[in-house]
């Protein structure tokens, strides 16, 4: 059942204080998420109504799950890590909501999924074209799919990674270990959320927060003191006091749960 997202934010989730249940619960609800899934059923159904040659439209889905990890990548380094949207008084409240606030309160779930205004735009630029040349519109149909689908697997396990709840799987138990390095240790490596191929050509990769030092920006990205003075737009929309969590463990708990 769709439900608003003002709806949704008023139960303040709080992925520190949550069961795997209450998980999937606000997984399944989020709008943003509904969103994806029912595009992606489109998608599916535009792809198999317009396909003439199955392995091309295959090959053009397959295109959008391997460039997804570096795009995804890119992004996140370069552009939620660099230091050029706060610094624009038109970006500022941008890059607050889509990563500056993740880090201030990573077990915030209303702060941790992508918005839907930045999320689908860049979906389409880069995986409908890749499909489009591959194999028409069935190709590019099935690639947005497919990035859907992966933005979604995506979007869940970010969520585990911030839950306070403990994995079994091998591969989530990796990803949750590497993902909480990037927040409660150095920021500036570990970028990768479900695949750390491109950390590891692009040399951002470390295997356990002893390879590098404990970073001093790893909660506020950098953005304290002069930057604050010098490009104060991020700073006159924050009103919550700093984060109490540790930056080394991370178990700290938020002093405030007001709005972002």
């Amino acid at each position: 059942m769709v439900i608003g997202y003002k709806r949704w934010r008023a139960q303040k989730y709080l992925l520190d204080r949550m069961t795997l249940r209450d998980l999937i619960r606000a997984y399944v609800t989020y709008p943003a998420i509904q969103v994806y899934a029912l595009l992606a059923v489109a998608g599916a159904v535009v792809a198999v109504r317009t396909t003439i040659e199955v392995l091309p439209v295959l090959a053009a889905a397959a295109a959008a799950f391997l460039v997804y990890p570096l795009i995804w990548y890119l992004l996140h380094r370069f552009v939620l890590h660099g230091r050029w949207l706060y610094k624009m008084p038109f970006t500022a409240a941008l890059w607050k909501r889509i990563h500056y606030d993740h880090h201030r309160n990573p077990n915030d779930l209303s702060v941790l999924f992508g918005g839907l205004h930045t999320t689908l735009p860049t979906i389409l630029i880069v995986t409908f074209p890749i499909g489009w040349l591959i194999a028409g519109m069935a190709g590019a149909a099935a690639a947005v799919s497919a990035a859907l689908v992966t933005t979604c697997f995506y979007e869940f396990c970010h969520c585990v990674q911030h839950l306070a709840f403990k994995p079994k799987l091998k591969f989530l138990i990796r990803i949750k270990r590497l993902h909480l390095a990037h927040h409660f240790h150095n920021e500036q490596g570990n970028y990768g959320i479900t695949n750390y191929l491109w950390d590891k050509i692009l040399g951002s990769y470390y295997h356990k927060p002893s390879d590098v030092p404990l970073s001093a920006t790893v909660r506020n990205l950098g953005y304290m003191g002069d930057e604050c003075e010098r490009y104060p737009w991020v700073a006159a929309l924050t009103d919550e006091p700093e984060p109490t969590a540790s930056p080394r463990t991370g178990q700290g708990l938020r002093q405030s749960h007001g709005s972002a």
